[in-house]
C-alpha cells in the first residue's frame, strides 16, 4: 500500500514533452491576463504601444534600425525577399531543405515571381559557398538574375541544425564580393543564440 494512492496504485505523472514545434505550445494564465490587459491601438496608424514596444525591443536585440511584426514566419520570409529582390525574372539561392522552398506553399515564386534555386544543404545545414558560386548565372538577358542567398538558422529540417558564427561571417563576405543580399530565416534565431551562447545580435550581425 502507497500512501496516498488508492489500492496502492501509483500513478506517474504525464511527463510527455511535445517538440514538434514552439507553436504546439500553449499559454500559461498569466500570459492570458496580459494579453487580455494590454494596451492597445489601431497599428494600421501606428496607434498601438505594445506592437511598438515590442517591435523597438526585437530591433535592440537584433542591433538592428528597425523591426516590423508580422503574423507568420512565412510572411517574414516573403516581406524580405519582396525587399530584396525587384520581381520577376530574379532569384534566390537557397538550400533543397531550406523551410521557404520545402515549405511556404511556394509563395515566393507563386506571389513575388521570384525563382528558387535551390542546392543541397550539407549535414550541419549550412550551403557549400564554392558550390553556390556555381549558381550564380552570368549576366545575360535569358537568365535569372541571383540577387538573395538565403540561410536558415537553425535549420528546421536537419534537426535543428545551428549555422556556426565563423560560417555566418564567411556567408556574409561572400554576398558582398557578389553583389547578393543576404537573407537569414531567423524563425528559430533565439534557439540559435541560446546553442552559440552569444547575444542575438552577433548570430545576424554579417
Amino acid at each position: 500500500m502507497v500512501a496516498g494512492y488508492p489500492n496502492g496504485d501509483v500513478q506517474a505523472p504525464d511527463a510527455t514533452v511535445d517538440m514538434r514545434s514552439d507553436t504546439v505550445t500553449a499559454p500559461l494564465e498569466g500570459m492570458r491576463h496580459a494579453m487580455a490587459q494590454a494596451e492597445v491601438g489601431d497599428d494600421v496608424f501606428g496607434d498601438d504601444p505594445t506592437v511598438i514596444k515590442l517591435q523597438n525591443r526585437v530591433a535592440e536585440l537584433l542591433g538592428k534600425e528597425a523591426a516590423v511584426f508580422v503574423a507568420s514566419g512565412t510572411m517574414g520570409n516573403l516581406l524580405a525577399i519582396g525587399c530584396h529582390c525587384a520581381g520577376r525574372g530574379e532569384e534566390v539561392i537557397c538550400g533543397k531543405d531550406s523551410h521557404i522552398f520545402f515549405y511556404e506553399q511556394g509563395g515566393a515564386s507563386s506571389l513575388m515571381g521570384v525563382v528558387l534555386n535551390t542546392i543541397p544543404n550539407q549535414a550541419d545545414g549550412t550551403l557549400d559557398l564554392d558550390e553556390v558560386a556555381k549558381y550564380i548565372k552570368p549576366e545575360n538577358e535569358h537568365f535569372a538574375r541571383a540577387k538573395v542567398l538565403a540561410l536558415e538558422n537553425t535549420q528546421n529540417k536537419l534537426g535543428g541544425a545551428v549555422l556556426p558564427l565563423e560560417y555566418m561571417e564567411k556567408a556574409g563576405d561572400f554576398c558582398q564580393q557578389h553583389n547578393l543580399k543576404l537573407h537569414v530565416d531567423g524563425a528559430r534565431l533565439w534557439n540559435a543564440a541560446v546553442a552559440l551562447k552569444v547575444p542575438l545580435k552577433e548570430v545576424v550581425r554579417p
